[in-house]
């Protein structure tokens, strides 16, 4: 008889290690997807930061004479008097 509850608390226990063995290995890889997540989600936001110091430089410079005169030399074939311009025939 004492030897049976032996047996069946050494039993339990090594079922109660196991689960809890398991139990701890399970979080670790949840653990580690949530770290991966942080670590992607973390180069979003310098990413959208770096997005948004480049967006004010620009809106800074749209309402400026250089901005505004260079868009019309590209886009719109503009130049000022007396100015010369060179044409690249070769292209």
């Amino acid at each position: 008889m004492k030897k049976r509850k032996k047996i069946f608390k050494i039993v339990f226990l090594l079922l109660v290690i196991i689960y809890v063995g398991y139990i701890l290995i399970s979080q670790q890889k949840i653990l580690n997807e949530y770290k991966a997540d942080t670590e992607k989600y973390a180069l979003q936001i310098k990413d959208a930061q770096e997005n948004k110091k480049e967006l004010e430089s620009f809106k800074e410079n749209v309402g400026s004479v250089e901005y505004i005169e260079g868009i019309a030399r590209e886009k719109l074939g503009m130049y000022l008097p007396n100015e010369r311009v060179y044409i690249d025939v070769s292209k």
